[in-house]
């Protein structure tokens, strides 16, 4: 599929490198670097933009830099990119902090909050408040030898994938379920037997009827790996994911091994597909929901008032509990809790609905 925005964005990135008066040749012609780097899904998946980067950075750098994507497993499994990357088994890897949470409690805040921010509040909390700080301060503090840089966004992922109607809170409890992040420990509050599984995996694992439910991320990301054909209950609000961060783990020494030039090249490029990954998902969404209602006998849900407001309890509970005993995560909640709080004088008032006359 061509993509236009994801051209003309490239096409700024190049201007930008002009402007700062470093030709191609200047920049790259000394030196060349290529990147082995481990995907986390399948390149044939829809909106994650790997193929599209790796091509546009070739491109834009000249053939200085070539990045060779590697399917799951190729390499390395999906949950071991960040000690591959780290220990320099790969150069980099695309992934999502929300795979190391068994290791680093604090680190799918970086993925996915649940109840928010939605894709523009968290990318300005990243890009011009704390958050990318604290992001790579993570990683240092828990020894990791990575760069890392948020490579895509995606839009607010469903619910959830169910056989039967979920009523009540007591329809959770026992459900065997896949569920990543921050929204899976408030789920385990729920009484969700939780298990996390690689993109892969899943509709295995529903086939064998090891798991009975799943989330995994948006419509049409979901509509690929052909959940529908198993669970026929979707469910929305993605109260748990509002968005979702994906990132490039690139090893700290590799990093450090290339040009100040390169380095802003890979910085921009993927900036540039943050805002086409979220462009393109946002443009896609509306036709599957649609399909799997009229061809796919998908019955879309919403979440009643009543199970918003336990699955909020619940995910506040997780909070109290991992800010006592977690001092990092403590200080991440308190500065994201700080920035959405000033946010919202903006949120409240700058966007429709408007608030009523008083």
């Amino acid at each position: 599929m061509k993509r236009t925005l994801f051209t003309s964005l490239f096409a700024s990135i190049l201007v930008l490198v002009v402007i700062l008066g470093i030709t191609t040749g200047q920049a790259f012609g000394a030196k060349k670097v290529i990147l082995k780097v481990a995907a986390s899904v399948p390149t044939s998946i829809a909106g994650i933009g790997y193929v599209d980067f790796a091509n546009a950075v070739k491109a834009a750098s000249d053939g200085s830099i070539i990045i060779k994507i590697h399917e799951p497993g190729e390499l390395v499994a999906p949950f071991e990119i960040l000690d591959a990357a780290s220990t320099g088994k790969i150069d980099a890897g695309f992934s999502s902090s929300g795979y190391w949470q068994a290791k680093i409690p604090v680190a799918a805040f970086f993925c996915a909050v649940p109840f928010g921010p939605e894709a523009p509040e968290y990318l300005a909390w990243l890009y011009h408040g704390n958050g990318m700080k604290l992001y790579q301060e993570m990683y240092d503090k828990w020894g990791y030898n990575v760069k890392v840089l948020p490579f895509s966004i995606l839009s607010p992922e469903s619910s959830g994938w169910f056989r039967t109607p979920i009523k009540s809170v007591e329809d959770l409890k026992g459900l065997r379920m896949r569920f990543l992040g921050l929204g899976g420990l408030a789920m385990e509050k729920l009484g969700v037997s939780v298990t996390v599984l690689p993109a892969g995996e899943i509709l295995p694992a529903l086939e064998k009827k090891s798991i009975e439910a799943t989330e995994f991320s948006t419509p049409a990301l979901d509509q690929l790996f052909g959940f529908y054909k198993v669970l026929k209950y979707n469910y929305y609000p993605g109260w748990h994911q509002q968005a979702t961060v994906n990132e490039l783990l690139i090893n700290r020494d590799t990093w450090k091994g290339m040009t100040p030039s390169q380095q802003a090249l890979i910085e921009m490029a993927c900036m540039a597909n943050v805002t086409n990954t979220l462009a393109y998902n946002e443009a896609v969404q509306g036709k599957v929901i649609k399909d799997n209602i009229e061809k796919r006998g998908v019955t879309t849900m919403v979440w009643s008032d009543e199970m918003l407001d336990a699955f909020k309890k619940a995910w506040m509970e997780v909070v109290e509990e991992n800010c006592a005993k977690d001092p990092f995560f403590k200080k991440v909640w308190e500065d994201l809790s700080a920035f959405r709080a000033e946010y919202a004088y903006w949120s409240k008032l700058g966007f429709l609905p408007r608030p009523k006359a008083r």
